[in-house]
């Protein structure tokens, strides 16, 4: 291992892994930033004692960079969903899986279940999920739309302007916003900001952190994510190469859970990578470099 563990993994978010000795493995964990969290191990563990006595048995460290937090979130979660490390305290995750489902008037945050017919997601954490449906319900509020509503929301969606003639153009950018398209995602967290600019300098700081929080989760639910999917789809793998290092990711019902690496001639690797789908290949060639880096 380097003499700083840590120092060769990217300052990215991602999922790391413990190898001891003997090739088994020790932890698995998930970091918004893999080099600093990786090396934390190696400095103060006051908050994981339990972890003290599974460093020195640390050997060799594996990672997956991954395209935001939530996805290592995700792939976390499948990992460990999949096999259980004798350090980890718990299988899976402490987040709930969500999902978030529209109507004509209406969008709110549901829990999610494989093979359940949902609108959009998953998402993981509840908190989050609903945090970032409050956000978009502050800037789009397509309840105020509904035609049957009640006096007191009347007069609240007449003060805001809002009537059953702007629900179809609501309900798209609603849509854009949880299919993570970029120009309506970042039109949504710019109009919070404002709100909560004007909430700050109104001194209700209490409103400004709540939506703050949102804008947060808006841009949880809105970053990449592909490690887990809605539709179950098909099984496939995914190949990346680099240098004598091949790495292996599989998806099974619609949620990668697997990753190995091993060594592996150039000519031997044609016929993995031929296998893996072209929108993975970036995702699969950064990962082989990295593995590469760290063997």
């Amino acid at each position: 291992m380097s003499s700083r563990p840590g120092a060769d993994l990217p300052a990215a978010p991602g999922v790391y892994r413990f190898r001891d000795a003997g090739g088994r493995v020790l932890y698995v964990g998930r970091a918004t930033h893999l080099r600093s969290r990786v090396g934390s191990y190696w400095g103060d563990l006051r908050d994981r004692r339990h972890l003290r006595r599974m460093v020195p048995q640390i050997a060799r460290v594996e990672a997956v960079a991954c395209d935001s937090a939530h996805e290592a979130a995700w792939l976390e979660r499948n990992l460990l969903e999949r096999s259980k490390p004798r350090w980890n305290r718990i299988r899976g995750g402490l987040e709930a899986p969500f999902c978030i489902r529209v109507s004509a008037s209406r969008i709110e945050p549901a829990h999610w279940r494989p093979g359940v017919a949902a609108d959009f997601g998953p998402y993981l954490g509840g908190t989050q999920a609903r945090l970032a449906v409050s956000g978009l319900e502050r800037v789009l509020p397509l309840r105020y739309t509904d035609e049957r509503l009640d006096g007191g929301l009347r007069d609240l969606a007449r003060i805001r302007g809002v009537g059953p003639e702007d629900r179809d153009a609501m309900l798209a950018s609603i849509k854009a916003v949880l299919r993570r398209e970029a120009g309506a995602l970042s039109g949504v967290r710019r109009e919070l900001a404002l709100l909560r600019d004007r909430a700050s300098a109104n001194l209700a700081f209490e409103l400004a952190g709540r939506i703050q929080q949102e804008i947060e989760a808006v841009a949880w639910i809105g970053a990449e994510q592909k490690v887990t999917l809605l539709a179950a789809g098909s099984d496939f793998e995914v190949h990346g190469y680099a240098d004598g290092m091949l790495v292996k990711f599989q998806m099974r019902a619609g949620r990668l859970d697997r990753w190995e690496q091993r060594a592996c001639a150039p000519a031997a690797s044609r016929r993995y990578l031929d296998r893996t789908p072209p929108e993975w290949s970036e995702f699969a060639a950064r990962n082989a470099e990295l593995a590469r880096s760290l063997n």
